[in-house]
């Protein structure tokens, strides 16, 4: 994901090797490990030369070896149906984690691509589960990581099922968004990695209908588009479109 304009822009050349000292580590693995424990998950990781756009990280039916952490740049992660059409499943940035679809049988049950210039940490599975076994954080955290994909799943699920096309559309802005601010980025401009398709795909809808609602968002003053650079000019008018003010205020009166 690259972010137009942004001081804190996290690229290759600037990124740590040092777990302990990425600037990604509070959202990935190390987060809430003691620097001892880091240490030791810094002997584990791996570097590999970085991914160029449209290349393969794995692919489904891959034996798993690893887990794997986006240091910069974008991944998204494909799963093909019976009658070969595809399905994209997740869009993945930095400090983010990608292969736990691997755990199951030993082997990628999706297909992961890079959107854009990319590079990875390697966690090697056989060292990863031997660090496991001795620190409670990495414990703690792989727990964590679980959880979270669930809850995403669910999320997913949430969106393509019951929501209108106009909420879909909504709801993607705001995740990128939240995501920027947890990176500490903007959280009103970024420049989308993934393409109108990709988008369309993801959310289950066509491309016309991407297209149009961006259009619509724009001469709403909700948002600018420019080609793939987004400005949000109202944060709040876009949480409610999908009711997020509304939640909020509620939850704000329940606890006045």
């Amino acid at each position: 994901m690259t972010v137009a304009n942004n001081p804190k822009l996290v690229t290759f050349e600037r990124l740590k090797v040092s777990c302990g000292q990425c600037n990604l580590n509070e959202l990935c693995f190390p987060h809430g490990m003691d620097q001892e424990d880091m240490s030791k998950l810094d002997a584990v990781v791996e570097q590999r030369k970085p991914l160029q756009k449209n290349d393969f990280l794995y692919r489904e039916g891959d034996e798993s070896h690893a887990i794997y952490a986006v240091r910069s740049g974008s991944i998204k992660t494909i799963v093909e149906s019976p009658n070969g059409d595809e399905q994209i499943v997740g869009f993945h940035l930095p400090g983010e984690l990608l292969g736990l679809d691997g755990f199951m049988d030993g082997s990628h049950t999706c297909t992961a691509i890079s959107l854009e210039t990319t590079s990875v940490c390697v966690m090697p599975m056989p060292k990863l589960e031997g660090l496991c076994s001795t620190l409670p954080g990495l414990q703690s955290q792989m727990r964590r990581i679980m959880g979270k994909e669930v809850t995403e799943e669910h999320q997913m699920l949430l969106m393509l099922g019951k929501m209108s096309a106009e909420e879909k559309i909504a709801t993607f802005l705001l995740s990128i968004s939240r995501r920027m601010v947890e990176r500490h980025w903007k959280a009103t401009e970024f420049v989308l990695s993934m393409p109108r398709q990709d988008i369309a795909n993801y959310l289950g809808l066509a491309v016309e209908t991407v297209s149009r609602l961006f259009a619509q968002y724009q001469d709403s003053g909700i948002i600018k588009v420019d080609r793939r650079r987004i400005s949000i000019l109202d944060l709040q008018r876009l949480k409610g479109i999908v009711g997020e003010c509304k939640t909020t205020e509620a939850r704000n009166s329940a606890k006045s």
